[in-house]
């Protein structure tokens, strides 16, 4: 007998229909060929920031390595709305292998670079597969699963999201260390070949034929990318490479602003958008958007700063530097496993944003009172309160906004909720790291007098290294000086989480697809159709 194809999913498949049924054994390999996809799209900058300085001792060009990894995060977030639409357009599963060997073709390259600039053009070309690896995962996910089942799977996401944060830099560090920095990038290959003989031989989703006449936005495509690209830069150079009142950055704010004015209107006009607005009427998926920026901002901000002061202020060793955040990741991967085991048995989700907004702003808040005396089991104890918020967010933020859109329009209400994220934590490095920097070179005037004016003028974090080196008054103030820093950045992550925990409030709770069938009163029914047991 042959083998049911996975998903049937067509153009025009209205919201209230779901996806196929699918073949258990062809789900639990396909869902471990998008795990390893996910995990190398989460695995990569990870790895390559402890491959960094001996990749500058060899390639030289250090006045251009922030590039290397700027390079990778525009081409990433600027592509990710693009791979979104190219797959509702011709089909998730031809366009997905594209990304993924893009992404190959990228590592391969940059593992082969013989300078500075050739690494940069090469990191670019694999962030411009990697846009495309998130988005692919989580579209085909919803195409798969229908959302009533889809939460069981959500604690493998939060757990791959674990592994590449504390997994990420001790096997950056090993492989330069034993195999030399190029294996940073050629230990993608296997992993993703892998995975692109696991999808080729088991996925099997239909091809899209496009309607004749349709054409591909280019215009609209463009602009965003120009936004986004302006936005990025305004984010990452902003109080770093330039001043924030610099022409370079006014006018780059300003530029950025105007493109994405300019694609709004593209949008309205477009016969088939790169970005449809239609699917922001849904109120649902606008909040959830909105949250997920708001996620972003306060998770990669956190994850930012609790190192730096744990290295610096509580004397933990930067080798290891993953597992300083196990409190927060692990907390962040239960309760995410136990939302989505409730949410698929229940089919009841709204309470979960409110929960988390609230333990989000709780935890931020309790973080921003460590101070020098501060233990390691205290602030363990504040970062996993904070995960606990985060897991109930996470994936929920996904699920929601998936289930807000017509199937048809899967992929790019993915690709956007990814990207409103990856905004969120670049709005959330670049606010919070100006606030820090702020405090600490104003405590380090006050406390260490010139001599700490002059430490901090370059740059207010220091390595393990350097830190050594001072003397004891001078590492006092530094100490004290990131302690303040790290108050006012927490302190403002727990304002910005405080919107969140109200628009939570304003969401919808409506009957998640796989539910059952919806009557014509409108009702559901509760014979939900069973989607396979995956791993």
């Amino acid at each position: 007998m042959a083998t049911k194809p996975i998903a049937q999913t067509v153009e025009g498949e209205t919201e209230q229909q779901a996806p196929a049924q699918a073949q258990p054994r062809s789900v639990r390999v396909v869902l471990l060929a998008l795990m390893i996809a996910m995990l190398l799209a989460m695995l990569d900058n990870m790895i390559i920031g402890t491959a960094m300085p001996t990749i500058v001792g060899e390639l030289g060009g250090l006045e251009h390595l922030s590039w290397v990894v700027t390079a990778y995060t525009l081409a990433t977030a600027a592509s990710t709305p693009i791979w979104g639409k190219l797959g509702d357009m011709f089909g998730r599963k031809g366009v997905f292998l594209g990304s993924i060997v893009l992404f190959l073709i990228g590592s391969a390259l940059s593992g082969m670079a013989q300078d500075m600039g050739q690494l940069i053009g090469f990191r670019a070309v694999q962030g411009l597969g990697a846009g495309g690896l998130m988005v692919g995962v989580m579209a085909i996910i919803g195409d798969l699963i229908p959302p009533r089942d889809r939460g069981k799977y959500q604690g493998m996401m939060a757990g791959i999201m674990a592994l590449a944060m504390i997994g990420g830099p001790l096997v950056g560090g090993s492989i330069t260390d034993h195999w030399g920095w190029r294996w940073a990038f050629y230990i993608n290959l296997p992993l993703g070949v892998v995975a692109l003989a696991m999808l080729a031989t088991v996925l099997h989703l239909p091809r899209k034929e496009r309607a004749a006449g349709t054409r591909i936005d280019l215009l609209g495509a463009a602009l965003l990318t120009l936004g986004i690209t302006a936005i990025v830069l305004v984010t990452t150079w902003g109080g770093t490479e330039y001043a924030w009142g610099s022409a370079t950055i006014v006018g780059l704010a300003v530029g950025g602003v105007v493109a994405l004015a300019a694609f709004l209107f593209v949008e309205t006009r477009a016969s088939d958008p790169i970005m449809p607005l239609h699917i922001f009427r849904s109120r649902n998926f606008t909040l959830m958007s909105v949250i997920g920026f708001l996620t972003g901002f306060v998770m990669f901000g956190a994850v930012l700063f609790l190192p730096l002061f744990q290295q610096s202020v509580q004397g933990a060793s930067a080798t290891n530097s993953g597992l300083l955040l196990l409190p927060m990741l692990l907390s962040m991967m239960v309760v995410s496993l136990v939302v989505g085991r409730v949410t698929t048995s229940s089919g009841k989700y709204k309470i979960f944003p409110i929960i988390g907004g609230a333990l989000m702003v709780v935890g931020l808040y309790l973080l921003s009172t460590m101070d020098t005396g501060t233990t390691r089991l205290t602030s363990g104890v504040y970062m996993a309160v904070l995960g606990a918020g985060m897991g109930f967010l996470m994936q929920i933020t996904m699920l929601v906004a998936q289930n807000s859109v017509e199937m048809k329009d899967m992929g790019v209400a993915s690709s956007s909720t990814t990207l409103f994220r990856t905004l969120g934590s670049s709005f959330g490095v670049a606010i919070m790291g100006a606030l820090f920097n702020h405090q600490v070179q104003h405590e380090m005037a006050a406390r260490g007098g010139a001599g700490g004016s002059q430490l901090t003028e370059r740059s207010a974090q220091l390595d393990a290294a350097s830190l050594a080196k001072l003397p004891a008054a001078l590492r006092e103030a530094y100490q004290h000086a990131v302690a303040a820093g790290t108050h006012s950045a927490f302190l403002v992550g727990s304002a910005v989480a405080v919107l969140g925990f109200v628009l939570a409030f304003f969401v919808k709770e409506v009957a998640l697809r796989g539910a059952g069938a919806t009557k014509k009163d409108g009702s559901v029914e509760d014979s939900a159709p069973k989607v396979a047991e995956a791993v």
